[in-house]
C-alpha cells in the first residue's frame, strides 16, 4: 500500500497524530502505574497486612491471588465488551471501579472483605489492562509504536520501582490502609485526564459475549489455583488439591467443546495458529511465570529469612524495577533499529541469567551485591522482553478484532502471573512444617530456630531452580517465534 500524503512523517497530518498518540500514551501509561503500584506496594507490604488481620496462610495467600484470578478470568470479556460498548468508555470505567474498590479496601473490617475488594479491583483493573494496549497501538503511526510501546512498558517500571519503597514506608509509618488509599487520589486524577484526553470511538457491531465460556475459564483458573496453593501446604496428596486437580481436568475439554460451539469465543485459538504468535505469546507466559512473583520473593527473603523490617525489604529488591526502568525505554528506542524479535529473545536470556545467580547464590549471609547483580540482570531482561515482545504480538495481531484479541494476548501472560504467585508460594513454604508457614507469610519466620531459617534456605534454592527452567524454556519460545523464510520460486 502506497503511503499518502498526510502518512508520510513530517506532514501537518501525521505530527497532529503523534501529538495526540503521546497524550494517549500519558493516559494510558498512568493506568499501567496505578495498578503497578497497587501489586507492588502489597507485594512488600503482605507482611504487615497478614500481622494486622492474624490471617492463616491460607488466606494470606488469597490476599495475593484473589486480584491475580479475578483479573485473569476477565481481561478477554472486557476486551470484548470494549469492542461492544466503546473502548473509551469502558477504559474510564476501570479507573473509577479500582478507586472505589481501593477506597474500601482500606476500611476491609477483616480479612475476607479486604479479599473480595481485592476482586473488585481486579475487574477495574481488567477493564484497563484489556484495553490500554489496543488505545496505544491504534493512537501511534506504525513506525512509532515501539517508541510508545517502550514509554508505556516502562512506566510499569517505573510503577514497581516507586511501588516497592511506598509500600514498605508506609507500612511502617501510616498503617497497612494507606497501601490501598494512596490509589484514591491517583486514580481520580487519571479519571479525569483520560476523560479529557481520550477521543470517543465508535462502537463496534453488536455481537454476542461468551458468558458460558468466561465463566467455565474462572472455574477452571479458580480449581488450579485452590490445587497449587494448597499442594504446598497440605501436600500433594490432600483431598482438597486432589479435587481441585480433579475439577481442572474434567473442565478443560468441556471448555474446548463449548468455544468450538461459540459464534464469538472468548478463547479463540484459531486467532493464535500463526507461528509467530503462537510461540510469541506461549514466551509471553513463560516470561510471566518466572518474572512475575520474584519482588514477592525475594522481599519475603529479606523479612522471613534476614528479619529486616518492611522498608529495608523493599530497597533491597529495588534493582527489579531499576532495570525495568532503564531497559524498557532503551528497548523502545532500539526498536526502530532492531527488530522485536531480537529484543524479545535477548531479553528472555538476561532474565534466565540473573535468575541463574540468584538459584546458585541463596544463603542468608550471601552478599547483597550478588543479589543484587542477579536482580538487575532479571529486570533488565524482562524490560527488553515485555517491549520486544509487545510489539512484536501487536503487529501480528489481525485489525479486525484488537480488543478481544489483546485481552487473550493479556490473559495468556495473566495466567503465567497466577500461577507464578501460586507456584512460588507452594514450593517456597513446603520446605517448612505446617506450623511455621503462617510465620514466612508475616516475615516472622527469622525469629524462630536456625533449623527453620536452613529449610526455608531449601525452599528458596529449590523455587529459584523452578524459575530458572522456566525462564530457560520463555528463552527458546522466543526465539522460535519467528517467520518462516518464503521459499524462493523455481
Amino acid at each position: 500500500m502506497v503511503a499518502l500524503p498526510q502518512d508520510l512523517p513530517g506532514s501537518p497530518e501525521y505530527v497532529s497524530k503523534l501529538r495526540y498518540a503521546w497524550r494517549v500514551c500519558s493516559v494510558t501509561s498512568l493506568g499501567l502505574v496505578l495498578i503497578g503500584v497497587s501489586g507492588s506496594t502489597l507485594n512488600v507490604a503482605l507482611p504487615e497486612v497478614v500481622r494486622h488481620f492474624h490471617a492463616d496462610a491460607f488466606a494470606s495467600g488469597w490476599i495475593l491471588l484473589a486480584f491475580l484470578l479475578v483479573n485473569t478470568a476477565t481481561l478477554v470479556f472486557f476486551g470484548r465488551v470494549a469492542d461492544l460498548l466503546g473502548r473509551r468508555e469502558v477504559y474510564l470505567a476501570g479507573f473509577a471501579l479500582f478507586t472505589v474498590a481501593s477506597l474500601l479496601a482500606g476500611l476491609s473490617p477483616n480479612v475476607w472483605f479486604l479479599i473480595a475488594m481485592r476482586a473488585l479491583q481486579a475487574i477495574g483493573a481488567a477493564m484497563i489492562l484489556a484495553n490500554g494496549t489496543v488505545i496505544i497501538t491504534d493512537a501511534f503511526p506504525p513506525d512509532r509504536l515501539s517508541q510508545g510501546m517502550g514509554v508505556y512498558i516502562g512506566t510499569l517500571s517505573v510503577a514497581q520501582l516507586a511501588g516497592p519503597t511506598l509500600g514498605g514506608l508506609v507500612a511502617e509509618t501510616a498503617g497497612w490502609q494507606w497501601i490501598f488509599w494512596v490509589n484514591v487520589p491517583a486514580g481520580v486524577i487519571a479519571l479525569v485526564w483520560g476523560a479529557f484526553t481520550l477521543r470517543k470511538v465508535g462502537r463496534g457491531p453488536r455481537e454476542p459475549v461468551d458468558a458460558l465460556g468466561n465463566l467455565i475459564v474462572f472455574a477452571v483458573l479458580s480449581a488450579a489455583l485452590i490445587a497449587l496453593s494448597e499442594a504446598g501446604s497440605r501436600g500433594p496428596g490432600s483431598p482438597v488439591v486432589l479435587v481441585g486437580a480433579a475439577v481442572t481436568v474434567v473442565l478443560i475439554p468441556l471448555l474446548i467443546v463449548v468455544e468450538r460451539r461459540a459464534s464469538h469465543p472468548v478463547l479463540n485459538v484459531r486467532l493464535f495458529g500463526e507461528r509467530v504468535l503462537a510461540f510469541a505469546n506461549l514466551a509471553s507466559f513463560c516470561n510471566a511465570l518466572a518474572r512475575a512473583s520474584l519482588i514477592l520473593l525475594v522481599a519475603l527473603y529479606f523479612q522471613a529469612a534476614r528479619g529486616v523490617d518492611a522498608v529495608t525489604a523493599a530497597l533491597g529488591v529495588l534493582p527489579v524495577p531499576v532495570g525495568m526502568a532503564l531497559a524498557s525505554p532503551v528497548a523502545g528506542a532500539l526498536g526502530r533499529r532492531i527488530s522485536p524479535y531480537a529484543l524479545s529473545v535477548g531479553g528472555a536470556l538476561l532474565s534466565t541469567s540473573g535468575l541463574g545467580i540468584l538459584m546458585l547464590n541463596t544463603a542468608p549471609a550471601t552478599p547483597y551485591w550478588v543479589i543484587g547483580a542477579g536482580l538487575f540482570l532479571c529486570g533488565c531482561g524482562s524490560g527488553a522482553f515485555l517491549t520486544g515482545n509487545t510489539t512484536q504480538v501487536m503487529k501480528a495481531l489481525p485489525a479486525g478484532s484488537l480488543g478481544v484479541v489483546n485481552g487473550f494476548r493479556l490473559m495468556v501472560m495473566n495466567v503465567g502471573i497466577v500461577l507464578s504467585v501460586a507456584l512460588t508460594l507452594s514450593v517456597l513454604t513446603s520446605a517448612v512444617s505446617p506450623a511455621l508457614r503462617a510465620q514466612v507469610y508475616a516475615g516472622t519466620l527469622s525469629r524462630m530456630s536456625p533449623v527453620a531459617v536452613d529449610q526455608l534456605m531449601d525452599g528458596f534454592r529449590r523455587t529459584y531452580g523452578v524459575l530458572f527452567c522456566v525462564a530457560l524454556t520463555g528463552a527458546l519460545l522466543a526465539a522460535l517465534a519467528r517467520k518462516r523464510r518464503a521459499r524462493l520460486a523455481g
